[in-house]
């Protein structure tokens, strides 16, 4: 049974759409815990949205915040302090696919990261890499941080226009497994997320 948490090497590198295609590949349940930012739609509106399989299930966000910043930043403009203990896997037999906010260390409180989120969550990673200056650091210090505090990698994604000695090196350096890239679509559609969870589904071996 598939229980990943999707995270990226940063803000608008692809996390929402790898997300979707994860879920329509593994038909799997789908989790946003905290929504930051209403208009014009929700990572978990955009997800169901782009899904087509009549199996997922959306479970509703946890903490759903109107400022769209940092959720630590958004929650406190609600007077909420977001803590450990206010999240819990939603109770289901099925994959679950949980999609992060930013970066791995964005922070949702004072001393409470997304990854301490994912460690109390106790969920194995995906992590999205998008190519452009500075994206190797990037990646290799996301991946680091993930080492260093014992989160296993299921698997790399690289997103957008590709970069082969870019994407070479960040694998060979690291050795994490490398799924199946997304390449620049001219559209984000119901049609392209089933085109690559066809691919991601024959990575899981489903």
């Amino acid at each position: 049974m598939e229980r990943l948490f999707i995270t990226g090497i940063g803000t608008d590198v692809g996390k929402t759409v790898v997300s979707a295609i994860l879920t329509e590949a593994l038909h799997a349940d789908y989790w946003k815990p905290v929504q930051a930012g209403l208009e014009p739609a929700t990572d978990a509106g955009t997800v169901r949205r782009l899904v087509s399989n009549p199996v997922s299930h959306f479970w509703p966000e946890r903490y759903r915040l109107q400022l769209p910043a940092s959720p630590h930043a958004a929650a406190a403009a609600e007077g909420i302090t977001l803590r450990p203990s206010d999240f819990h896997l939603p109770s289901t037999t099925n994959h679950l696919l949980v999609e992060g906010a930013g970066g791995l260390l964005v922070p949702l409180a004072s001393g409470f990261l997304i990854a301490d989120l994912i460690q109390h969550l106790n969920l194995e990673v995906v992590v999205v890499s998008r190519n452009y200056l500075g994206s190797i650091n990037h990646t290799l210090l996301t991946l680091e941080a993930l080492h260093a505090r014992g989160l296993r990698v299921r698997g790399l994604v690289f997103n957008g226009d590709p970069n082969p000695a870019t994407e070479e090196f960040i694998a060979q350096h690291t050795g994490v497994p490398i799924m199946p890239r997304i390449s620049p679509e001219a559209e984000v559609s119901t049609e392209m997320v089933s085109r690559y969870a066809a691919e991601f589904r024959e990575w899981f071996g489903q």
